[in-house]
């Protein structure tokens, strides 16, 4: 496989077409570096603070101010998000350009330099603590005990079979976030739903890894789609089974079985996905994984709609 030149437009999965590719062109590296042409993943770690936040208020009701926190939590999930793509690009720039899908990367591609993308790095890291520090002061404890996973996750890959559970554990920290942010306080019930959407994200992740395993087995980057083998459609079917499993032990907690119905549309649409997923098919593997923007979207709207009720 050879390498692509400094005029490569951006890795194979990126969303077509998008606002990236009008942007000037001294910024479009960077803005690639963060993942903008693919903001499936800004959803995928903002939507979770939300539903923590709304989770917590499903026996007092939404108030004014949780607006003003949702909008940090979105701004603080693109800056993180962005950060941890950047620097989990800046440690993989040499697995990155031996795996076709991510070998036209900015830094693999020879457009961005490691110390250009440390610099970026830490821009984005400002922003993302300036939006933690406008949270109260529970949540800014809570946001700041994340460092650990978000620092080790990138070599996951290379030590363990099970880097997307490290992701699910890092991915759906903001559950804890929100709701700390909420109520002040961590619950039990906090704690099962954020371990629930811990499920969720080995389960969407298993999906997305289906596309890279001949290339993983290669370079000798491991996951849970090179793990589970034959046995892959059964893996994403066991994870997204124990996210309905312990969402509804977290509901059970709350004592709120009306919001536990309120979000059987998210757990459909998990089933629906396992239904589908045909691990040999990359562009449907894709497709799915992109999907879960709508699953998280379900769960937060079931949320809201039962934190509204009487």
């Amino acid at each position: 496989m050879s390498k692509p030149g400094p005029g490569a437009s951006g890795p194979a999965d990126a969303v077509t077409g998008s606002w990236v590719e009008s942007a000037p062109r001294t910024l479009q590296p960077y803005l690639r570096l963060s993942r903008f042409d693919r903001p499936i993943g800004f959803w995928l770690l903002g939507l979770p603070c939300l539903a923590g936040l709304v989770f917590a208020r499903l026996h007092t009701g939404l108030a004014p101010i949780d607006a003003w926190y949702s909008a940090l939590f979105m701004v603080g999930a693109v800056a993180m998000r962005g950060a941890g793509c950047t620097y989990n690009d800046i440690l993989d720039k040499n697995i990155d350009a031996e795996v076709e899908r991510t070998a036209h990367r900015p830094i693999p591609a020879g457009v961005v330099s490691v110390r250009q993308a440390w610099a970026w790095l830490i821009g984005q890291c400002v922003v993302g603590l300036l939006v933690l520090l406008m949270l109260p002061l529970p949540a800014q404890i809570v946001g700041l005990a994340s460092i650990p996973l978000v620092a080790l996750y990138p070599i996951m890959k290379r030590i363990t079979w099970w880097p997307q559970a490290w992701l699910g554990l890092t991915m759906n920290w903001g559950v804890l976030v929100g709701a700390a942010t909420a109520r002040g306080t961590i619950t039990p019930e906090d704690i099962a739903l954020y371990f629930a959407l811990g499920f969720w994200t080995i389960g969407y992740d298993t999906i997305y890894a289906a596309q890279d395993r001949e290339d993983d087995a290669l370079v000798g980057v491991r996951s849970t789609a090179r793990l589970f083998g034959s046995r892959i459609r059964s893996g994403v079917w066991v994870f997204y089974i124990l996210t309905i499993a312990a969402s509804a032990v977290a509901f059970v907690l709350s004592e709120d079985l009306l919001a536990l119905g309120l979000i059987a549309p998210f757990g459909l649409h998990l089933l629906f996905q396992a239904t589908r997923f045909a691990p040999e098919n990359n562009p449907l593997s894709l497709r799915l994984f992109r999907s879960n923007r709508d699953a998280a979207i379900l769960l937060v709207v079931g949320l809201s709609i039962a934190a509204t009720l009487p």
